[in-house]
């Protein structure tokens, strides 16, 4: 109630009160406050009193009473903070289960951890190293050794790094989410002296506890420069202790550097320790690291020997001395250590100083490739987001049609500081009409999770998205400007359904890929042009772009939509595949020029007399309305047509319905709706040609016998094959082909001598029936009846 009060006294915390009352009110706009022996004190007022929550303090102005509100809810507040701090607890061995059982996805990577921490181990001694050449000494080279060891079921990885002292292994190794190189990348920025630019990977410090996803047990020997004493960290599995000893044996001392051995359990040990196995991890996440990695591998080799010639047969064995020998090679086999990361990031180099072949031999290995690949494209990008990148247009298109819309192809390997993180992105860096595009990316300062291994997304991730796009258009742009036109033309053969896709679904980069779009034409039925020709042989009063869309170039060209735009010399696009028309429509125009489907109602082309239109329609309209009568709802409405020259008439589809061939496409949909077909099917409306003679012997009929039957089947014939020459389907084929036999019969009605032959015949058959009857009848014999069982042949074997 207090805080209550205290707001609503907030704009009159001074009133005046009669000095006489014991009880009195407070008014504050329209309403009225009574203030009685609840608030107020039995012993009257004096100088202010505290009650309800309130602190009234009291003044006397003019032989009146004031009294003014404080509230007192802050100290109350106040009070109540000054309590006893807490910190919080965690149970160590629950917590470690979540970071080694939740947080990685898959258990290989804790290879990819510890390598990454044995390269930061090694960045840190190099940086010291500059002020401080003695930590250096004699203790060898900058280099990572991983020794797996079948027979024991143990994995050894050993870095020739800083090495930590005691204090730092209870520092960074006793201590959960603790990063020591966080902590060193801290202190080397603020020392401006060493600089700040530098390739270390660690972040959250809980990489190294990710050994226990395959190890039960986990011992780690080290030793710094700065201290002359080695220790060793030793842990098991699903436990809340470590212990920290000294190294007494001189076998295993070290000479700097870290030494990191896992006990496998049962389960992984025959898989990670096998030699080639670890091979493997480290050249997919680890290939690119800067320090060189070795891995113990078992070779063979060719060697010559000398053996003794065995005797001949029948030859005494001669002694030691006379014997002879010969020599031979033999295959021996052997164990010696590999370097695993032969390949050098590309992409961390000039691309002034990259030669073609590099950027080709890189693509081959990189994604196991063996066709160069079409173009490729290296850069660097700065400012908000910088990270590098190579990408690549393959010289081949996938041969599985899925991949085609499957946005996770593994095409695009992420980097952070030249370690593989991930390649199963679903469109965070492609959209999905790009994801044939190969390359790599590699940057120092994404948003990842603690496992590194999903890519978070942010307004960092949208920013570098955008570039990607972009440069990848670039790329394809110049492939489309250079003067081997053969290269595009490949490309578009294998990708070309990718950028339409594009056109579908991104709108925000229809500038970006119209250009890049081919078509075949009726000026260009055997090479592929784009949208900037067809605009650049655009008449002058023609203000739109005409296209059709069919499902074979065979069957555009054959159209009766295109028979008029044909003779008056208008270029149309060919849409031959069945995405074309989706993409079409999705564009709506190019350089302010509206996409025009010749195949719908309303067509403009800009230079009709209106004259003869006018009169012409007058002249058919009662044909027109005669033939809809007879069509009834099989089409909306019945118009002289402006499309038409050589064809008696066609069937357009309305302004705001499915093409023919969009009804086709959709019929074939395996999950298709039939109520939505109904639903989405335009109005078909017929287009009569008064050019032709058909259409003029029917408005003839129309005229002089318009109940006349024939001129009915006609007209129902007429629809049936304008249905099926416009691209649309017939409900009843045999009804139609029934209606076709009808009017053939009709047509050939006994030409090429038919009926001739049939009367001959008929007069010859009459004549000899004739003649027969005039002949006498011969003498009947009566025939003898003879069983089947009483016939005999000569040569029956059973007659007796």
């Amino acid at each position: 109630m207090a805080p209550a009060l205290s707001r609503s006294l907030a704009n009159a915390s001074l009133a005046s009160l009669p000095s006489s009352s014991s009880s009195f009110s407070l008014k504050n706009s329209n309403k009225v406050l009574s203030l009685r022996s609840a608030f107020l004190p039995r012993n009257g007022l004096r100088t202010g009193f505290s009650c309800g929550g309130l602190k009234w303090k009291l003044e006397k102005r003019n032989n009146r009473i004031s009294i003014r509100c404080e509230a007192a809810v802050a100290e109350k507040e106040a009070g109540e903070t000054s309590g006893e701090q807490f910190q919080y607890q965690a149970e160590v061995s629950r917590l470690l289960d979540l970071i080694v059982h939740s947080l990685y996805s898959h258990k290989e990577v804790f290879l990819r951890e510890l390598v990454s921490n044995a390269s930061d181990a090694l960045d840190k001694l190099r940086f010291l190293s500059v002020t401080e050449p003695a930590l250096l000494g004699d203790a060898g080279d900058l280099e990572i050794r991983i020794k797996p060891d079948p027979d024991n079921g143990t994995i050894t990885i050993t870095d020739t790094g800083i090495g930590m002292t005691k204090e730092e292994l209870i520092d960074c190794l006793g201590t959960i989410a603790q990063s020591g190189t966080s902590k060193f990348l801290k202190a080397l920025k603020e020392n401006q002296d060493l600089g700040a630019d530098n390739s270390l990977i660690g972040q959250f410090g809980v990489g190294f506890y990710s050994a226990f996803l395959v190890a039960e047990k986990v011992v780690v020997a080290t030793k710094s420069p700065r201290s002359d004493k080695q220790y060793v960290w030793e842990a098991v599995a699903d436990s809340s202790s470590y212990v920290i000893r000294e190294e007494t044996d001189p076998e295993n001392l070290l000479r700097r550097g870290t030494q990191i051995t896992l006990y496998l359990r049962e389960d992984d040990k025959y898989e990670f320790s096998e030699p080639t196995k670890i091979q493997n991890l480290v050249k997919n996440y680890s290939q690119f690291v800067s320090f060189p990695i070795y891995t113990w591998q078992e070779k063979s080799r060719t060697i010559e020997v000398e053996e003794e010639e065995p005797p001949k047969e029948g030859e005494e064995a001669k002694p030691d001395e006379e014997k002879k020998k010969k020599k031979t090679t033999k295959t021996e086999k052997y164990w010696d250590w590999e370097l695993a990361n032969e390949t050098k990031p590309i992409w961390m180099r000039n691309p002034k100083e990259v030669e073609k072949e590099d950027y080709q031999e890189f693509y081959k290995k990189t994604f196991n490739e063996f066709l160069d690949p079409l173009a490729y494209t290296h850069f660097t990008t700065e400012g908000e987001v910088e990270f590098r990148s190579v990408l690549y247009i393959p010289g081949m298109g996938p041969l599985n049609n899925e991949d085609v819309v499957n946005p996770k192809t593994k095409n695009i390997r992420l980097y952070v500081k030249r370690v593989f993180i991930s390649d199963d992105f679903d469109g965070e860096l492609f959209p999905r009409y790009l994801s044939f595009v190969k390359g790599v990316v590699d940057s120092d300062d994404l948003p990842l999770n603690v496992s590194r291994e999903i890519l978070q997304e942010s307004r960092v991730v949208r920013i570098m998205r955008k570039r990607l796009v972009r440069k990848t258009f670039d790329m394809i742009q110049e492939l489309s400007d250079s003067d081997n036109k053969e290269d595009y033309k490949k490309f578009w053969e294998n990708f070309g359904r990718f950028l339409k896709l594009g056109c579908i679904e991104d709108s925000g980069n229809h500038k970006r890929i119209t250009p890049l779009l081919r078509f075949y034409t009726s000026k260009s039925e055997e090479e592929l042009t784009s949208l900037d020709n067809y605009v650049e042989n655009m008449g002058e009063n023609q203000k739109a772009i005409y296209y059709l869309a069919t499902d074979s170039l065979k069957s555009a060209r054959s159209a009766p939509f295109l028979e008029k735009l044909v003779q008056k010399d208008i270029e149309v696009l060919y849409l031959i595949e069945p995405i074309d028309e989706v993409a079409i429509q999705n564009l709506q125009t190019y350089k302010e020029k509206k996409f025009v489907d010749i195949s719908k109602e309303d067509l403009e082309l800009g230079d009709e007399d209106e004259v003869k239109e006018r009169e012409t329609k007058q002249e058919y309209n009662l044909l027109c309305d005669w033939i809809k009568q007879q069509l009834g709802d099989n089409v909306a409405k019945v118009q002289v047509s402006k499309r038409l020259s050589s064809s008696p008439c066609v069937l357009v589809s309305g302004k705001f319905g499915w093409s023919a061939n969009m009804e086709r496409l959709m019929k074939a949909q395996a999950l298709g709706d039939t109520s939505s077909l109904e639903f989405m099917r335009g109005r078909r409306i017929l287009e009569i040609n008064p050019d032709h003679p058909i259409v003029k012997d029917l408005n003839a009929a129309c005229k002089n016998a318009p109940d006349s039957a024939e001129a009915k089947r006609a007209v129902d014939l007429l629809y049936d094959t304008a249905l099926i020459s416009s691209g649309f389907t017939p409900d009843s084929p045999a009804e139609l082909g029934n209606k076709i036999y009808e009017m053939m019969a009709m047509a050939l009605g006994g030409r090429w001598g038919r009926l001739e032959e049939e009367e001959e015949a008929a007069t010859e058959s009459s004549e000899e029936g004739s003649t027969e009857s005039s002949m006498k009848e011969p003498a009947v014999t009566e025939a003898e009846v003879v069983e089947p069982s009483e016939v005999r042949a000569e040569s029956d074997p059973w007659n007796d």
